[in-house]
């Protein structure tokens, strides 16, 4: 019984030698390259088990294929129109290419030594081709941050794969800082541009403005002198028309003076009112009642 159960175990440690000897085992968050002799077999990026070859004939490297995050450090870069700014860049990267990543870089440590460098590389140039105004702006519709980041991607992106088996997902920037000096001429400048364009829109209602009241004054001018030849048409047609009843009321001057009083005797009555006459007053007769006037023949 005693070596049955030695049988046993001496079969499952072969079993568990064979297994680490003979197979090995990629996770789901890795990526492995297969190596022969040192040269590079296959890459292997599915989960699961392999059969391998014990060393030194293959030797398996296995990478992390997640992505993962390097950030620079806060330096100095100067932008176009000359002003320094201090950027904080960061990069989610991955690995594209195990086999090139291996030759070029051997491991992350390696990996972040590039991309150091070429992060440093694409900040430098890409920031350079924008003013500050670009990165602070009052008016938020004027600030690039998303076209500089796809710049700087775009700079490095095929770099880093082909010669370093590496994939950029996204680079982006985290942090600006500014000096206080160029923190106050920054400030200076922005009030500046803000008063001009104060004075400008100033400017642009005010000329508005007499535009508006200019034109208005010229309407006004043509209305009034149409009314006013209007109304000499209409004074015309009426003096011409006061001057045939002046002709009759002189060849009859007793229906004038009848017409004239009944005028007046409409004014006084317009409203209720008393009034004291005598019997002689020559409005007296028209309320008693109508005179006989006779025109002249």
């Amino acid at each position: 019984m005693k070596n049955l159960w030695a049988m046993i175990f001496v079969v499952m440690i072969i079993g568990v030698l064979s297994l680490f000897l003979f197979s090995f085992q990629v996770r789901e968050t890795e990526v492995a390259l297969v190596t022969r002799f040192g040269k590079p077999v296959k890459s292997v990026d599915e989960p699961g088990w392999n059969l391998r070859w014990p060393a030194p004939i293959n030797v398996i490297y296995k990478f992390d294929s997640r992505g993962q995050l390097y950030e620079s450090v806060l330096e100095d870069t100067t932008t176009r129109g000359g002003d320094p700014i201090n950027v904080t860049s960061y990069i989610v990267w991955r690995i594209g290419d195990p086999q090139k990543f291996l030759e070029s870089v051997h491991d992350t440590t390696g990996a972040e030594r590039v991309l150091d460098s070429l992060l440093r590389n694409t900040q430098n140039s890409v920031i350079g081709q924008y003013y500050f105004s670009d990165f602070v702006n009052s008016d938020p519709a004027k600030i690039k941050f998303a076209e500089i980041e796809q710049k700087m991607a775009e700079s490095i992106r095929g770099h880093a794969m082909d010669e370093y088996g590496i994939e950029i997902d996204l680079i982006g920037i985290k942090k600006l800082g500014i000096s206080e000096d160029i923190t106050k001429e920054v400030f200076a400048r922005m009030e500046a541009d803000r008063n001009r364009r104060t004075e400008e829109i100033l400017a642009e209602g005010w000329a508005e403005a007499e535009k508006i009241k200019s034109e208005a004054n010229s309407t006004r001018d043509e209305l009034l002198a149409v009314v006013e030849a209007e109304a000499k048409a209409i004074r015309g047609v009426g003096d011409a028309e006061a001057a045939k009843y002046y002709k009759m009321l002189e060849a009859e001057p007793e229906l004038a003076m009848f017409l004239s009083d009944i005028e007046t005797l409409k004014t006084i009555l317009k409203e209720k009112t008393t009034i004291v006459l005598t019997e002689d007053n020559d409005l007296m007769k028209y309320l008693k009642g109508i005179p006989d006037i006779t025109p002249k023949q």
